[in-house]
């Protein structure tokens, strides 16, 4: 196997860790105003609050893999990178754009006690996780399906060409996995009367997400489907649907376990229909772009593995400790009463 052929999968790794992780906050953020809606003002508040600190030691830490995604891509595959970023320009603009939005919504809710404030910033916060939910998928599921590539390697499609019906689907699959996968994270996380909302909101989300999946996989596997890729399908149903059942028995570890396992096999199976395409195109199969046709030099490939090898188990066992340290539930009762920072006299000097 040689170094372009390892940098394949490693970035398939790389948007596995980025999918699972941040899935999942993308997740608790769309279901502020489902699992965030209390019995009055206050308990809403309190339940918003719960929601937000489940992932706020961890959200910005998960954001760093498709950083790493992105810029592993840029250096092992520059004309891959290239053409991606060019053709599909203005959707990851609005990635880019929601995520800015998203992360000061988290940053900025809690800065005032006004409920006015904090409802402008939830919007941002559920605006800035939906559109990159759909968009993500959107966006990989037309790097599967091929789009119009000339032989200069440039991207020849428009926009629309992005909003086709399968891409549709694919970002609607993304939504729905994200949603359950939040929701699992969210009962595993907290306790009461939102782990309870969040276990029976993930059985509706789930059995949705099952639904457009097997569409989905069933429409692209016809047509670029390989036996690795039916393989990883079929694991990838049985994954979700045990995660279903295991929700319903209130074992939150092994659901979000399943949902995490099913975004993995999914990622496994879009890289599988590629190979060994990086950006298949629908003009002419002759222009599209391959593994080898794409990659940079073997000194380039070389130099990289030597840094991943050095710097990667460091950013994995950091990461773990993180999700370690913050490992125990919170319920509303965990939350002190808002204060707004405005108001509040400044405490007298030490």
């Amino acid at each position: 196997m040689d170094l372009a052929v390892i940098w394949f999968l490693l970035i398939a790794v790389l948007w596995t860790g980025y999918l699972v992780l941040e899935g999942f906050d993308f997740g608790v953020g769309m279901l502020l105003p489902i699992l965030g809606k209390g019995r009055d003002a206050a308990d809403t508040e309190a339940r918003r609050r719960v929601l937000v600190n489940t992932i706020g030691p961890v959200w910005d830490g998960n954001e760093v893999w498709v950083l790493t995604a992105g810029g592993a891509t840029f250096a092992a595959f520059p004309h891959w990178y290239a053409t991606l970023f060019s053709g599909f320009y203005l959707p990851l603009l609005l990635i880019l754009v929601a995520l800015i939005i998203r992360n000061m919504g988290f940053d900025y809710r809690g800065k005032r006690a006004s409920a006015s404030w904090k409802a402008n910033w939830d919007k941002a916060i559920i605006i800035g996780s939906f559109l990159p939910a759909l968009l993500w998928g959107v966006a990989l599921t037309n790097v599967v399906r091929g789009v119009p590539i000339d032989k200069n390697m440039e991207y020849t499609g428009s926009l629309f060409t992005l909003l086709n019906p399968v891409s549709l689907i694919g970002g609607l699959t993304f939504v729905a996995l994200f949603l359950t996968h939040g929701a699992y994270f969210v009962a595993l996380k907290t306790d009461g009367q939102i782990r309870a909302d969040a276990r029976a909101f993930a059985t509706k989300s789930g059995l949705a997400a099952a639904v457009l999946a097997v569409i989905l996989l069933l429409w692209l596997g016809i047509g670029h489907g390989s036996l690795w890729s039916w393989l990883t399908t079929a694991l990838a149903a049985v994954c979700l649907l045990a995660s279903i059942a295991f929700n319903a028995r209130a074992a939150e570890g092994k659901a979000f376990l399943g949902t995490a396992l099913t975004i993995a096999l999914a990622v496994a199976t879009y890289f599988f229909m590629l190979y060994p395409n990086v950006m298949p195109s629908s003009t002419n199969d002759a222009f599209s772009l391959t593994i080898h046709n794409a990659s940079s030099t073997d000194y380039t490939l070389k130099i990289m593995t030597i840094a991943a090898l050095v710097f990667t188990p460091v950013v994995l066992l950091y990461q773990g400790w993180t999700y370690w340290v913050f490992r125990k539930r919170i319920t509303t009762a965990h939350i002190p009463p808002a204060q707004d920072p405005l108001t509040t006299p400044a405490r007298a000097g030490r």
